[in-house]
């Protein structure tokens, strides 16, 4: 009797855990899936980083019109800009970490950012 319980409990453990290991490969292969489509700008270079003087350079070998997203590192949104030129004016930004997200025509980059 014993050994019919040991047998349930262990079916029980092997069906359980290959039943999330097939949705978490699942999962995977989905943002696989979403990763691809959304490109990398190409030739993407954002300088100085650490920033001290409150302008971010932004650079890719299109230089087209770009929109730029800075987030805290709580995930607020904390600037939101479309600029043409490369100059980003982040001046109004106190001391920290921060991450830079930016689009270009349908691609999209994303870094970190350091303001002195």
């Amino acid at each position: 009797m014993k050994k019919n319980y040991f047998l349930m409990v262990l079916f029980f453990v092997v069906s359980f855990s290959y039943a999330q290991d097939k949705e978490q490969s699942s999962l995977q292969q989905t943002e696989k899936e979403v990763t691809q489509k959304i490109e990398e700008i190409k030739g993407f270079a954002i300088y100085p980083n650490p920033v001290s003087n409150g302008i971010v350079r932004i650079t890719t070998s299109e230089n087209a019109k770009k929109t730029v997203q800075v987030f805290d590192v709580l995930g607020k949104q904390v600037m939101s800009r479309t600029i043409i030129s490369q100059h980003l004016n982040i001046s109004v930004l106190r001391s920290g970490v921060y991450i830079i997200k930016v689009f270009e025509k349908d691609k999209v980059a994303t870094r970190k950012l350091v303001v002195k």
